[in-house]
């Protein structure tokens, strides 16, 4: 499939009744507009082409889901207003991920480690929306107040994990489904938790958004097997942030290399 098959494709699912659709070309991404909420999102072809070829349909019933959850969001928003403190969610991404929306207010941001950069959400249901600058004044909040609002509310997420052992390693998944599962990487006390019952050498992964790989590394193998596992999840994931992982240690995140049987700290390599 191509870039303009795929906009055909998006526009008979979609329908034209709603939607204005401008297609690209040259930057091969599409613009779509609601017609009666008066906002629109780009969407970056590529990445739905590179999904088709593994998922086939399946990646085109993916996207229009995303969209019209998207824009149910938006119209929701644009009825009922914003939801309170509560409602507001940590988000990881990797640090290539845009610093503005849209309509090009820069989203609230933190930093996190050299691969991955904290932003913020409402929830809003069956999706959720990046917080901006501009909607601080609407919430009638700081940044202060929304970081510390979502640390408090990744702390009420559940955090049961499901255990697999190969070569004598131990890998813990956490698989909730809910949007924010690499975002447990921000709860402490749980990475404590974690920590206490490590034997090995503890490793973190969130190769995407849906997914945290906690390892137990106690040999050599484990290493690859953990390179191998995350570079899938990261290559499989909708949201893909990082097929890097990180040693867990003293409460600190330490980005690595893992290159055979050999694992090179990040800022060694880069030396």
């Amino acid at each position: 499939m191509e870039s303009k098959q795929l906009v055909a494709e998006l526009k008979a699912k979609l329908g034209e009744a709603n939607f204005t659709f401008t297609f690209d070309e040259k930057h091969d991404k599409l613009r779509l507009e609601h017609k009666k909420i008066g906002r629109g999102m780009d969407i970056s072809l590529p990445e739905i082409l590179t999904k088709y070829e593994k998922k086939k349909q399946q990646a085109i019933d993916e996207v229009i889901y995303t969209i019209e959850q998207t824009f149910l969001a938006m119209q929701r928003e644009k009825e009922q207003g914003f939801g309170g403190l509560a409602s507001v969610y940590p988000i990881i991404r990797s640090t290539s991920f845009p610093k503005k929306s849209n309509e090009g207010h820069a989203f609230v941001m933190t930093d996190h480690t050299a691969e991955t950069r904290i932003y913020y959400a409402l929830d809003l249901g069956t999706t959720y929306r990046l917080i901006d600058e501009s909607m601080l004044s609407k919430l009638n909040v700081t940044e202060e107040h929304i970081r510390e609002a979502a640390r408090f509310s990744v702390k009420k997420l559940p955090t049961s994990v499901k255990r697999d052992e190969v070569s004598g390693n131990v890998y813990y998944f956490l698989n909730q489904n809910d949007g924010y599962d690499a975002s447990r990487i921000l709860n402490e006390s749980f990475l404590k938790e974690m920590e206490s019952q490590i034997e090995g050498e503890m490793t973190v992964s969130v190769p995407h958004q849906d997914v945290l790989i906690i390892g137990d590394i106690r040999n050599e193998v484990g290493y690859d097997v953990l390179a191998q596992m995350t570079m899938h999840f990261f290559t499989v994931g909708a949201v893909p942030i990082t097929s890097l992982s990180f040693v867990y240690e003293n409460g600190h995140l330490e980005p690595i290399f893992i290159l055979a049987k050999n694992k090179v700290k990040k800022e060694q390599e880069e030396k």
